[in-house]
């Protein structure tokens, strides 16, 4: 991998780079959307491709379980697997160890995380962690040595060292021994890594919980190693303001000679108070979820498909845009597609807001290069 910054504003700490990898280019700062299992929920990658999408971000913990590393070995990798041409970021499983245990980040939050579900994990040692498959029960060791040796199998451009992502809610004491270990298991997963590269680059992920002393720490500790790029990770915040009120804090310390990445966050907001703050990449499954919960995103807000008048409403999503969805369909029917539970309807919001998110990152660019960011 290679990444060269093209521009840096002289407003912000907003900058425009390339990250150059196997499958293609990523122009930066980009939008990258989840797909878990290897696909966008109702679209297939020629779709995804079509739509001009540089990066999909894919999880390891679950294409392990299904179909397993090994069937995907066996076809060639992920992207023969899928179908994908371009770039493809796997995540290192790290992040099943939060969610199985709390059950996502807004629970986490409502319960301040006192209460742990009554989960698939079922230990975390020094070693790693035990998993039982959602599927059928099996255990599944997770270290930083099994989790390399999966993507390294998966063969994603881009992969990422073994972590822990803390809650929000945890002590001070237990948020340092949470720090101390997710960074021998980062250590780890780069030694893995650099034994079998593979043409493949490794992020570290920057921990620290809402502790700046720790988090400015994680950026020395990992900025001091050969990672290629890093990604923010761990409780970033309850809310967007909180979160980039720690970006604001954090991000002059994050080496930038290399991309950095912000994990699992890609909403407007978070978008337009993150990239001055200098991150280059995001991931997100928000625009896509919206998409199958009848939420449209466009320049004048966003529009809810079964709002009440819409279903006589004989005009695109958002008049102008150049979709797929915008220059073939009407809001009547595609509110008479969701009120009909038709599985298009999913499809075409899909379309639309992918086609909104990259043409929205294409403007951030642009208008950082205009000097306006």
């Amino acid at each position: 991998m290679k990444f060269e910054v093209l521009f840096r504003s002289k407003k912000s700490r907003a900058r425009v780079g390339r990250i150059h990898t196997p499958h293609g280019i990523i122009e930066t700062p980009a939008f990258v959307p989840v797909g878990t299992n290897g696909a966008l929920k109702a679209l297939d990658s020629v779709a995804v491709s079509n739509l001009e999408t540089q990066i999909m971000f894919c999880n390891t913990y679950h294409l392990m379980i299904q179909p397993g590393e090994d069937i995907i070995e066996k076809a060639g990798g992920l992207h023969k697997f899928m179908n994908r041409t371009g770039p493809i970021i796997t995540d290192s499983g790290g992040f099943q160890v939060f969610s199985l245990l709390y059950g996502g980040v807004a629970q986490e939050l409502k319960s301040k995380g006192t209460k742990k579900r009554d989960s698939g994990v079922v230990k975390i040692t020094e070693e790693g962690v035990t998993f039982r498959s959602y599927r059928d029960g099996r255990k599944i060791e997770m270290t930083a040595e099994t989790s390399i040796g999966a993507q390294k199998k998966i063969g994603a451009d881009l992969i990422v060292a073994f972590d822990e992502l803390p809650p929000y809610h945890l002590s001070p004491e237990n948020l340092k021994k949470s720090f101390e270990r997710t960074h021998r298991w980062e250590k780890r997963s780069l030694d893995a890594h650099k034994a079998d590269p593979r043409n493949q680059a490794m992020y570290a992920v920057i921990h620290g919980g809402m502790d700046r002393q720790l988090r400015k720490k994680s950026c020395q500790i990992l900025g001091d190693q050969d990672f290629d790029g890093f990604g923010i990770g761990g409780s970033v915040g309850k809310d967007c303001p909180e979160m980039l009120q720690l970006l604001t804090d954090i991000m002059p310390f994050v080496p930038d000679d290399r991309p950095n990445h912000l994990l699992g966050i890609a909403d407007l907001p978070a978008l337009a108070g993150a990239i001055p703050l200098g991150v280059d990449t995001f991931d997100s499954a928000h625009p896509t979820k919206c998409a199958r919960h009848g939420m449209a995103l466009t320049k004048f807000g966003g529009l809810r498909i079964l709002k009440s008048g819409n279903e006589i409403l004989m005009q695109p999503i958002e008049i102008g845009c150049e979709c797929y969805t915008c220059q073939n369909y009407t809001v009547a029917y595609i509110n008479h597609l969701f009120k009909a539970h038709e599985m298009s309807a999913y499809t075409l919001m899909t379309i639309h807001n992918l086609h909104y998110m990259n043409r929205l990152m294409k403007k951030y660019r642009q208008d950082i290069l205009d000097g306006l960011i």
